[in-house]
């Protein structure tokens, strides 16, 4: 079902008798598949709980996040003389993980869109091991250069407070509203904290506004006079800059290549950690996958053929049914019992290809 609803990766944990965690990620619908040994994990509900205000299960799921990736590619793998079974192993899991989200264009993309962002870096090991660290955030923004006491009153402020403590302030025990916003105790104008941004960076944003359509008059009367109001568009832009945060969701995993296979969890091992084999051995083990592989051909084939044959003959029964109604019933009663014995021979035959193939993909898991 992974074609028809559209998956495109698969994300296997599975846990060992000694309590190893290990993540398999396979692409649909022929692999390769990437095993990935857990070191440390992270759950999101632990890291919930171990922030002041968590953030989460809101509008940051509905879109894709943004993926930053960081040392995919080593500098010693792309050398001349670097090993090549690095650079293919690098270069393997570059294309799955940038696959596994859609593309992003900086020009027709929205800002507001990019609301999570999920960070892969890769940690160079001195034995050579490929390493990955995960991490997964959420994009926070808000308005600088505004004092926290004001931006209370804003009511895109008011409607994420009103479920806490209220939507507006008290402001029953001071004479003047002056008193509120320059209060230096509790963080107003004069205050210094205030000048410090709890904040990741600053970007500048342009607010979108919709635009009218012109028509060829109008563009033209713009084009000779529109020096002068393309001046005044452009100092009426509506920039604004804002504080950008990010707040970690989770998890939060260390991963450990281990295993890469061919297919979908199973097939043949192009390469593994800890198992080193001569090239005699390779060449071996190539030889045995190729006469597995013709087998499997083989048993399909006949397969396919026996069912061709089933629906030939039940076609021609019908057909000779339909000509021959005035015959005695004996011969009918034959010609169907003929049919039953073929379906259920033709079904026996069948049942033991699909053994035989159940029995391959288990010699293959075994190998």
């Amino acid at each position: 079902m992974a074609g028809p609803l559209g998956v495109t990766h698969l994300f296997l944990f599975s846990r060992s008798k000694n309590g190893n965690v290990h993540l398999r990620v396979a692409l649909t619908p022929r692999g390769p598949t990437i095993t990935f040994r857990v070191d440390r994990y992270a759950l999101a509900k632990d890291i919930a709980k171990s922030q002041k205000h968590p953030r989460g299960g809101g509008k940051e799921y509905q879109t894709a996040p943004l993926l930053v990736m960081n040392n995919f590619t080593s500098q010693g793998a792309t050398d001349a003389g670097g090993d090549p079974i690095k650079k293919q192993l690098e270069s393997l899991t570059t294309t799955i993980f940038q696959s596994m989200f859609p593309p992003i264009n900086p020009q027709s993309t929205p800002l507001n869109s990019i609301r999570r962002i999920l960070l892969l870096n890769r940690e160079l090991q001195a034995d050579g091991t490929y390493v990955l660290s995960l991490r997964h955030y959420a994009i926070t923004t808000r308005k600088t250069g505004v004092s926290k006491r004001v931006r209370r009153f804003d009511p895109a402020e008011q409607r994420l407070r009103e479920k806490k403590t209220g939507a507006l302030p008290n402001l029953g025990k001071l004479t003047d509203v002056a008193d509120y916003i320059l209060d230096p105790a509790a963080g107003g104008y004069t205050s210094a904290s205030e000048t410090e941004l709890d904040t990741d960076n600053e970007v500048e944003v342009m607010e979108t506004t919709t635009q009218r359509v012109l028509s060829k008059r109008e563009q033209q009367k713009l084009a000779s006079s529109g020096d002068k109001k393309t001046q005044k568009a452009e100092q009426g832009s509506n920039v604004e800059k804002r504080a950008v945060k990010l707040v970690e969701l989770g998890p939060r995993m260390r991963l450990r290549m281990v295993k890469v296979e061919e297919g979908v969890c199973e097939g043949r091992v192009m390469w593994n950690e800890y198992v080193t084999k001569s090239k005699e051995e390779e060449k071996a083990l190539e030889e045995k996958w190729d006469i597995k592989r013709k087998e499997k051909e083989a048993r399909k084939k006949e397969q396919r053929e026996n069912v061709e044959r089933k629906k030939e003959l039940k076609k021609n029964t019908k057909k000779n049914t339909g000509n021959e109604e005035g015959e005695e019933e004996s011969e009918e009663e034959w010609d169907s019992e003929d049919l039953e014995n073929y379906d259920i021979d033709d079904d026996d035959e069948a049942d033991n290809v699909e053994g035989a193939e159940d029995a391959d993909e288990d010699d293959e898991m075994q190998d």
